[in-house]
């Protein structure tokens, strides 16, 4: 038989045990190629698991190990790639060195908790290996400005994992605002999240502004990220205000109370003028995600949601209006069912696309350091104005943390 065609790029089907029955040698759309890359992960929680699910669903790459000092973590993670890979092994190390530094592997997939980050790239940085690390990069500024030195003289790949660049909605915003100019020259930009809780995990870090950087580090990155795209300029200053209205008020873990912001409104004005607002709520039952973006020719507006109920209508809408310039549009942007459901509502599959990418030095829109250590810069001003009540001037603030950039 021929060689497997390009019908389907991925290997969702492929994967599927209802085509087992079909033997090897009839198999043609969904023929399984030997994987060219191999990769360690870093942190086996369900980030970890994730990664490993995508990155064998994407099918040029594959996982050889992993590494984490949770042990159910490890037999949960050797669970799933048996189901994916059988008749596979998954190696498990028992140091950070050895997995960072196995000749058998091309790169590293970090997803530890965040505080972690810092000790571990400092590690991984070592091998000389193609490096995904997850989001945030690191909990404090100074981390994050050590990691971008790393990153940006690094021999290898060194990608961040603000995948939401991917989302479908954030695809088509990205294409109709910064591509086509649809709404002009961008002049505000206004991004929400209003979600459930924090979910559960080891060890609760994430409850824990000292491990986890705060809310608007750890949770917001990602939005951070999706505004300094949009303004396309670095930020002047941030004003935030936030508390700890609902969630956790009367959770404690080893004697200790958790102290993490729930809700939260920031403002981020541009050096180019730009201005940019984020809300924040993480105690809806729902997850809802919206982006507004005004320009001096129309306005771009984008939804997600998921709200767990039977009611019929759409997940997703972008709309964009122009009133008597242009024509104005309505859209619903979708990635197929089994990409949807794959993680982070297909966002990761994607990541992994560009991983791979990258390693072949094709052209991809993944997050650099640099960019990653600005998300940072703009969640930690606004953890800290927050704290303070105080409008955070950037310069100001990262000469205090002796940061030149």
């Amino acid at each position: 038989m021929t060689k497997k065609g390009k019908e389907f790029k991925s290997n969702f089907w492929a994967r599927n045990p209802l085509f087992d029955y079909v033997p090897p040698e009839d198999k043609y759309l969904f023929a399984l190629e030997e994987p060219t890359y191999t990769f360690n992960i870093i942190g086996c929680g369900i980030m970890g698991q994730e990664h490993l699910r995508m990155t064998i669903f994407e099918g040029r790459g594959t996982i050889h190990g992993v590494y984490d000092t949770n042990p159910l973590s490890v037999e949960k993670t050797k669970l799933a790639f048996g189901a994916l890979c059988p008749g596979k092994q998954l190696v498990v190390y028992d140091s950070l060195e050895a997995a960072c530094s196995d000749p058998d592997v091309d790169g590293l997939i970090i997803c530890t908790p965040n505080y972690s980050h810092i000790d571990v790239v400092r590690v991984a940085a070592k091998s000389g290996k193609h490096i995904l690390l997850e989001k945030p990069m690191a909990t404090t500024v100074t981390d994050a400005h050590e990691i971008l030195e790393i990153a940006e003289g690094y021999p290898a790949v060194f990608q961040l994992g603000l995948q939401y660049r991917y989302k479908a909605i954030y695809v088509e915003a990205i294409h109709e605002t910064l591509e086509r100019h649809a709404v002009g020259d961008i002049k505000t930009i206004s991004i929400m999240e209003h979600r459930v809780p924090f979910l559960d995990k080891v060890d609760q870090w994430n409850k824990f502004s000292k491990y986890s950087g705060g809310t608007l580090v750890e949770k917001c990155c990602h939005y951070f990220d999706l505004l300094n795209l949009f303004a396309r300029s670095r930020p002047k200053s941030v004003f935030a205000t936030g508390s700890q209205a609902v969630n956790f008020k009367d959770f404690t873990f080893e004697k200790e109370q958790s102290d993490i912001i729930d809700n939260a409104m920031v403002t981020v004005v541009y050096e180019n003028g730009v201005r940019a607002s984020f809300n924040l709520c993480m105690f809806s039952p729902m997850f809802y995600e919206e982006v507004v973006i005004c320009g001096d020719e129309g306005r771009l507006k984008a939804y997600e949601n998921d709200n767990f109920i039977p009611a019929e209508r759409p997940k997703t809408h972008l709309e964009i209006m122009r009133g008597e310039l242009k024509p104005s549009r309505f859209t619903t942007p979708l990635y197929p069912g089994y990409i949807e459901d794959g993680g982070h509502n297909g966002a990761t599959y994607y990541e992994h696309i560009y991983f791979i990418d990258n390693i072949e030095g094709k052209e991809t829109g993944t997050a650099t350091a640099r960019e990653g250590f600005w998300s940072i810069v703009v969640g930690a001003a606004a953890e800290e104005s927050v704290a303070t009540g105080k409008i955070i001037d950037i310069d100001a603030y990262l000469k205090k943390h002796k940061i030149a950039i």
